[in-house]
């Protein structure tokens, strides 16, 4: 967590009055911070709480904006007449796992936020569990806007989602997805992975570390017990190491991970 990451100094390219209120907000407390030099476990809360408070103040100013949109909807009486879909990177590591950040397979930033509004077509507060992925979306504007081909265009590899926000239950909908992290090494410095989830289980692979993950996300949400040696669960792993080759090859996953030094 580098000096910019802590706001320590100021973002690039303010303009002066920018760069005006930046000093307000945050020098008094960075004056404090030098003045105290913070030492081991203490500049480690220290930094913990600085870098997360602002992550969660950006989320609430984004909550916030969001709704100043939706109310514009609703008073220009627009909002029956529009679609609203609600997403966003990956999730973000709160020091789960002991990691700050994201890009790890793990549940907080493996799953990520998808809020739709329909009038008329997707029932308020209604609740989905399908496996869908962000690789869904451009086919399901296409299909809201009725451009043909939208609902499983050739050059696309994800799906419609259309049906599922109609509550329609497709009989031949997936059954688990696929997760290719190789930026390594790199500034994030995450071991490259690769892995399946269904709905009940993860397989994750470190390729290049030669070590494997299994876990039952019902009994363990928090992903903190490796059942991959278990001989209770061998069936289970075989069956996903045989979906998680499938999915290699529907996605015709290169065998050699693309270049990630620019070179």
């Amino acid at each position: 967590m580098d000096e910019i990451d802590l706001k320590l100094v100021p973002p690039r390219s303010l303009t002066d009055e920018q760069l005006e209120v930046w000093n307000a907000a945050y020098e008094p407390k960075n004056e404090a911070f030098r003045e105290a030099a913070l030492e081991g476990d203490d500049l480690v809360r220290w930094k913990y709480q600085r870098y997360l408070k602002d992550y969660l103040r950006a989320v609430a100013a984004v909550d916030d904006q969001l709704g100043r949109v939706l109310a514009y909807l609703d008073d220009s009486g627009l909002a029956d007449n529009t679609v609203v879909v609600y997403s966003s990177d990956q999730g973000f590591f709160l020091g789960d796992h002991g990691w700050f950040d994201k890009r790890w397979m793990y549940e907080e930033s493996f799953r990520t936020p998808l809020i739709v509004r329909w009038p008329g077509v997707t029932a308020a507060a209604s609740e989905d569990s399908h496996l869908v992925q962000n690789l869904d979306f451009a086919q399901t504007f296409l299909d809201i806007a009725g451009v043909p081909g939208g609902a499983g265009t050739e050059e696309m590899q994800g799906r419609s989602l259309v049906p599922l926000l109609r509550g329609e239950d497709p009989a031949d909908w997936r059954t688990s997805l696929y997760y290719h992290y190789y930026e390594y090494p790199a500034v994030h410095s995450v071991q490259r992975h690769y892995g399946v989830r269904t709905a009940r289980y993860k397989l994750i692979h470190y390729y290049n570390l030669g070590e494997w993950e299994l876990f039952d996300l019902e009994t363990d949400p928090d992903e903190l017990v490796n059942l991959y040696d278990e001989p209770a669960y061998a069936e289970v792993v075989a069956d996903l190491e045989a979906d998680l080759a499938g999915l290699r090859e529907l996605y015709a996953v290169p065998e050699i991970d693309p270049d990630t030094t620019g070179s």
